[in-house]
């Protein structure tokens, strides 16, 4: 009751900001069409008593959890299927509206629904009491990652104000986790797409004296900017988990940590790993490439036109993307699940670094960031989220038939439950889950 009563609370504070945005794009009356009235105050009462029972429901729900934020935001994103999307028209004696014509007409609806998750988990963490310790170090370091990342938005002040302010508040939300480079790439990732929401869609019209505009036209166009947003999380995150574990082999005195280096072992067998979940990758991938006749294009990174050529090349790119994510998510995966949920989002962050970035500079064209561009690459993206669960998945299983922390086999899976456990109240699942609703909200941004 306890965790329910305080997801109440927080549910209304959402709630209230939630509803001005419904004020602001007319919405409320059809909410009060549930109770038989078109009265916007009515229909702003109706908005929060259902506010207040869902934010009841994630209370109880997350209570066991040890951060809230992309918990909040996949609960926002879930509410917007399960409310505007279906339950609302049923409830009004219409079908359905899973379109994308209907669903890109709710856009402001979906950014809404995202800052009701982001308040509702920011004040649900605050009345919980969680323990949170301000360290201006950490501060200072996360900010000067976010500064050396900044070039992805531009090389203008807006772009050095904007990294310096994405890692200080990576810094604060999160606090120095000792995660992983892996898991800090996705955090990364995330918390860009999060920015984007706030820096590029929310704030410029505010800042022009305009009001609030979250028009799907006016978020189409903001969307060129979404894949700079997701590589600076992603690099700000990733530079500030290096410099954290730069310091402490520096400064710290804990042998832990040196222990913990030569009991991991097995890092050439984990290479291998990655050659093989790679190649089992892009062996899937080559049938969406082959589909959408893009191999010619890969080919033409040495100079070729040939499918067979860019075959080749196809492969052994998913075989160093392979061994890249060995590299990173090195025990990080427990079961399938997590293996899947690890590589479906590594391979979206290669959509745009990849597909969207690296590809069109090495073959002397800017990046294709553009709205069209994303919607051209849409198969692409299909396809690198299929190749990341296969390369997850492989990977997860062949790491788990070697014990990574040389015990025998009935500790190492102790050691592998616990740890399996310990992921499960961290934010991995949201992250996963946030990640592949983003994914699937592209055509929808874009179209």
């Amino acid at each position: 009751m306890r965790n329910a009563g305080f997801g109440a609370l927080a549910g209304l504070a959402g709630g209230l900001v939630f509803g001005w945005v419904m004020t602001l794009i007319g919405y409320l009356p059809t909410v009060a069409a549930l109770v038989r009235t078109d009265s916007s105050a009515v229909g702003f009462a109706v908005h929060l008593l259902i506010a207040a029972i869902i934010g009841s429901i994630f209370g109880v729900l997350v209570c066991r959890q040890r951060e809230l934020l992309f918990w909040g935001l996949a609960y926002g994103v879930l509410w917007w299927f399960l409310g505007p999307l279906t339950l609302l028209p049923v409830l009004l004696g219409r079908p359905v509206a899973w379109d994308v014509a209907t669903a890109q007409e709710l856009v402001p609806s979906l950014l809404g629904h995202l800052a009701y998750g982001a308040v509702t988990a920011a004040v649900l963490a605050l009345l919980s009491g969680g323990e949170r310790q301000f360290r201006p170090g950490l501060v200072v370091r996360a900010s000067a990652a976010g500064l050396l990342v900044s070039p992805v938005l531009g090389l203008g002040w807006n772009g050095l104000i904007v990294g310096a302010l994405v890692g200080a508040s990576y810094a604060v939300v999160f606090g120095d986790r000792d995660e992983g480079s892996g898991p800090a790439l996705i955090r990364g990732t995330a918390f860009g797409f999060a920015w984007w929401v706030l820096a590029a869609v929310t704030i410029p019209p505010l800042l022009d004296g305009r009001r609030l505009d979250w028009a799907p036209a006016a978020v189409r166009d903001a969307v060129e900017s979404l894949p700079g947003y997701v590589l600076l999380g992603a690099g700000t995150a990733l530079l500030t988990c290096w410099l954290g574990g730069l310091s402490r082999a520096v400064f710290s005195d804990d042998v832990r940590h040196a222990q913990d280096a030569r009991l991991a072992g097995g890092r050439v067998i984990s290479i291998w790993h990655g050659v093989i979940a790679g190649l089992a990758g892009g062996v899937i991938f080559t049938g969406v490439m082959v589909a959408v006749g893009f191999l010619p294009v890969v080919a033409a990174l040495i100079g070729s036109e040939s499918a067979v050529v860019g075959l080749v090349i196809h492969l052994l790119i998913s075989q160093v993307v392979g061994v890249t994510y060995a590299i990173f998510f090195r025990r990080r995966s427990f079961d399938p699940a997590s293996g899947i949920g690890w590589g479906v989002s590594y391979g979206f962050l290669w959509w745009f670094l990849g597909n969207l970035t690296l590809l069109p500079v090495l073959l002397g064209v800017a990046p294709q960031w553009s709205d069209v561009a994303l919607a051209l690459s849409f198969p692409s993206l299909v396809g690198h989220l299929a190749y990341g669960a296969v390369l997850g998945l492989v990977y997860q299983r062949l790491e788990e038939r070697v014990s990574p922390w040389h015990l025998t086999r009935s500790k190492a899976t102790a050691v592998r439950a616990a740890a399996r456990q310990e992921q499960t109240l961290s934010a991995a699942p949201a992250l996963w889950s946030l990640i592949t609703c983003v994914a699937l909200l592209i055509p929808i941004l874009v179209s």
